[in-house]
């Protein structure tokens, strides 16, 4: 079976940060956008097959949305 994951990267001052939302505690990090990528896939590959079939359903099944919303300040 077959199912989408979200990934999340964020750029800091120490350069990347992944998350998979739906896999508690699924994090990597990398140099660069692409290497904090394909660490997170690496860790999402890691992370499934450390747990059972019955705890991965629920796990997927949920909803992740992510939007931007532009503010000013001053």
């Amino acid at each position: 079976m077959n199912r989408k994951l979200s990934i999340l990267i964020e750029e800091d001052d120490n350069g990347f940060y992944a998350f998979c939302p739906e896999l508690k505690g699924c994090h990597s990090q990398g140099d660069t956008f692409s290497e904090a990528f394909e660490n997170i896939k690496e860790a999402i590959e890691l992370y499934l097959e450390t747990i059972s079939s019955e705890e991965i359903t629920p796990l997927l099944s949920k909803n992740i949305f992510s939007t931007s919303y532009e503010v000013s300040f001053a």
